[in-house]
């Protein structure tokens, strides 16, 4: 059957507690079986009203970071640190070499503080949806901890892709360029009309934007310039005017004494730009698709073109396009249903949230994201993480089945003879008052936890296997089976 490259809505029929399944770990992290059947219940246009709903109602969930860790001396500082270097006052030297150091130990701490906070927001928060776009973003205005150290800038710079992720694309581009964490990451806090720095004008247009390509050369060196005085001042953005390149710029055929919002505007006005934030919009959310356009296969090309025009249309407002997008016959064909990787986060924050498992070590739970290839605040490149089969190698499949096996059992938390954040595990719970036949379980936990469309065939296993734990389902055969299932290829997948 061919598949539906239709943006229009699923038939009501086709509304089922799988299609829920599908719309909770496409749009959020997961859900439990209870979660996947409120879902169903509420029908498609409440279930993804409430998705996409922005009120944050968590409480009391502000991370431990001090805007002051990293801060630029004071004038008395600076004229005390003058007078050492004069006087060769070596004590004093000492004493600002110390206090330097103890800066960026105090930020690396806060750097691993606001990980461990991100997490508990991906498996806490009743706005999946809100932390699922924050990720997006990170990855697209790729930007790193270890580049800026500065972790309240990168707190800073999260807050701003949550507040407008699902809103306003161009809202976004704009906030990008005045961003503090990216302009130190790019360097752009250098810019000025004396050697103008093109890093933040070629990665705006290459790797936010457009796409590589979709510019000439001339564009980039227009486009510094325009990007000129974009500095840092301590937590904030600066625009130095001295710094700034006032002179008449070209940039793609327009000419003006640009600044840099000037130049977001002229690519936001480029319909190049909208479909090329619709492709990453439909990689994110639908399929793993190659960055190669020649290689989409015909189905991506016509819904990505459909989208792209409907952004364009509304002037990259993102909450009408993603509507229809998770409301659409495409979004849950079956040639969509069960075919993502799930990245590492979706992967710990959905098992965590689908499971209810309990809270386990964050020490632990942080290495294993390490190990699994996605260090939040921290990806690899300015590129951000490749995604898709790029999350999957010997290495990290054996990391991402440990972490399962943990995250359930609690094996592997021992670390110094503690076991802090460990507690014992019920599953009985996300059996409900169903039937209680061991087969009927097996049959039940693998349609939430990998689809109704997996076949006959890839369930012998786990049914064989409940058949010979006798006629009664305990904790522990539970327990045994979640292992079961989480070691299946299938749950790799969403």
């Amino acid at each position: 059957m061919a598949i539906s490259t239709s943006l229009n809505r699923l038939p009501r029929r086709d509304w089922s507690p799988a299609a829920a399944r599908h719309l909770l770990w496409r749009v959020g992290f997961g859900g439990s079986p209870a979660e996947v059947a409120a879902v169903w219940d509420a029908g498609l246009d409440r279930a993804v009203e409430g998705l996409l709903g922005s009120e944050d109602n968590i409480a009391g969930t502000g991370p431990d970071v001090d805007p002051d860790v990293i801060r630029p001396l004071s004038t008395d500082e600076r004229r005390a640190a003058r007078a050492a270097r004069q006087s060769g006052d070596e004590d004093a030297l000492r004493e600002f070499r110390s206090r330097r150091i103890q800066s960026r130990r105090e930020d690396r701490a806060m750097h691993i503080r606001l990980q461990s906070w991100w997490l508990q927001r991906m498996i806490q928060t009743p706005r999946p949806l809100e932390e699922k776009l924050a990720l997006l973003w990170h990855g697209h205005f790729a930007t790193r901890h270890r580049n800026v150290r500065d972790a309240y800038l990168m707190y800073q710079q999260n807050q701003m892709m949550r507040t407008y992720g699902a809103k306003s694309f161009a809202d976004l581009a704009r906030g990008v360029v005045r961003d503090p964490a990216m302009l130190k990451f790019l360097n752009n806090d250098r810019n000025n009309a004396r050697k103008p720095n093109e890093n933040m004008a070629r990665e705006l247009m290459e790797l936010f934007t457009l796409g590589e390509g979709q510019y000439r050369e001339r564009d980039i060196r227009e486009g510094a310039r325009s990007l000129t005085g974009y500095h840092v001042n301590d937590n904030d953005f600066s625009f130095r005017r001295r710094a700034h390149d006032g002179s008449s710029k070209t940039i793609f055929g327009q000419t003006g004494p640009f600044d840099g919002d000037d130049f977001v505007d002229i690519i936001l006005a480029r319909k190049r730009c909208a479909r090329f934030v619709a492709f990453k919009l439909y990689r994110y959310f639908v399929l793993d698709i190659d960055e190669e356009e020649d290689r989409w296969p015909p189905a991506s090309k016509r819904v990505i073109d459909q989208m792209g025009d409907r952004i364009f249309r509304d002037r990259y407002q993102l909450q009408p396009l993603l509507k229809d997008l998770f409301r659409s016959r495409h979004f849950y064909d079956s040639a969509v249903v069960g075919k993502k990787i799930k990245s590492p986060a979706e992967l710990l924050a959905g098992t965590i949230r689908a499971m209810n498992t309990p809270h386990r070590d964050p020490r632990m739970l942080r290495e294993a994201m390490r190990r699994m290839g996605q260090q939040l605040f921290d990806p690899p490149s300015v590129a951000g993480w490749d995604g898709g089969s790029s999350w999957i190698n010997t290495a990290t499949l054996f990391a991402r089945q440990n972490l399962c096996l943990y995250l359930i059992t609690g094996k592997g938390s021992r670390r110094g003879g503690s076991r802090h954040g460990d507690e014992d595990y019920d599953p009985m719970v996300l059996l409900g008052v169903g039937d209680r036949h061991p087969t009927s379980v097996a049959n039940h936990l693998v349609d939430v936890y990998l689809g109704s469309h997996v076949p006959a065939a890839r369930r012998v296993p786990l049914l064989d296997f409940m058949t010979r734990s006798g006629q009664t389902v305990t904790t522990d055969t539970l327990v045994s089976l979640l292992v079961l299932i989480c070691a299946m290829p299938e749950y790799q997948l969403c």
